[in-house]
């Protein structure tokens, strides 16, 4: 709940005022919403949107799901989004004026400033929780079992792993497991042994169709895919796999997309969705 109170509070104020929708967050005119989220979010937000809709038929909500990076560039690139949610601090952080000092220390601070100030003050939460697996095709061939299985097999070159992109979250978790193993990806990578993809659900077919021994991805795509998972990765190994997500400040509807994003994480809302695919609620 506590988490909730600066949004309810945005939102009071965005209906007091009118915000960028003079009747208030929610209307009874026809309305569109542009949604960029995480690929790993793909088949649980799809849902969650149907079930929003079920009670606004007049929002029309369109998603655009990709790599946390990729949308991330789109949205600095002036691409409309209402609402972003990321599979990555990283990504949010990238385009939050609140931390921008420290995530873009290249350029001037004024530019700084104003390059990277597209998150509506008041509206970022961490909204879900994931975990990073190990995933393997039917009847793992490998006989691949733990990340210490993982480790052993890749340093004798045995297996194909497929992983993701460093400017994807995943491949970016995954780089934090390496390193705790003390691997060294760029010799992996040329010894022939790792593939990568793009955004999770590229890992994710790679994994499933059996053309690589295993993939790093989410605890939700491997359920999602009916992947058997081996093992999951601890904080200490990549910490915790956090989504903040947060209204983009030139939404044309902020109001409506805090009601939405209050909606994804509330108990009668879209929380149930979510935590059916193994996603957590973050309190």
């Amino acid at each position: 709940m506590k988490r909730l109170l600066p949004l309810l509070l945005a939102l009071l104020l965005l209906s007091a005022c009118g915000g960028s929708n003079a009747d208030g967050p929610v209307t009874d005119e026809d309305v569109e919403l542009m949604v960029f989220a995480a690929a790993s979010l793909q088949e649980s937000l799809t849902e969650a949107g149907e079930r929003y809709r079920e009670d606004h038929p007049n929002v029309t909500l369109v998603f655009n799901f990709d790599s946390s990076g990729t949308l991330k560039t789109q949205i600095e690139e002036g691409a409309a989004c209402d609402l972003f949610i990321s599979a990555g601090q990283k990504q949010m952080d990238q385009l939050d004026a609140a931390v921008a000092p420290a995530v873009n220390t290249d350029a001037p601070e004024e530019a700084r400033a104003e390059e990277l100030d597209l998150v509506l003050s008041d509206t970022r939460i961490n909204l879900l929780e994931n975990k990073v697996v190990l995933a393997v095709p039917e009847g793992n061939p490998a006989d691949l079992h733990s990340f210490d299985d993982l480790k052993a097999a890749l340093e004798a070159g045995e297996i194909l792993l497929a992983i993701g992109n460093e400017d994807v979250p995943v491949g970016q978790y995954t780089q934090e497991i390496f390193a705790y193993y003390g691997l060294d990806e760029a010799a992996l990578n040329a010894a022939g042994v790792l593939t990568y993809g793009s955004n999770v659900k590229e890992v994710t077919t790679q994994v499933s169709e059996g053309t690589v021994d295993c993939g790093v991805i989410y605890a939700t795509d491997a359920f999602s895919a009916g992947l058997e998972t081996v093992d999951a990765a601890t904080a200490d190994m990549c910490g915790r796999v956090i989504y903040p997500a947060a209204v983009m400040k030139n939404s044309a509807d902020q109001g409506l997309a805090l009601d939405f994003l209050t909606w994804l994480g509330a108990a009668n809302g879209g929380g149930p969705v979510f935590e059916a695919v193994g996603f957590t609620g973050i309190n």
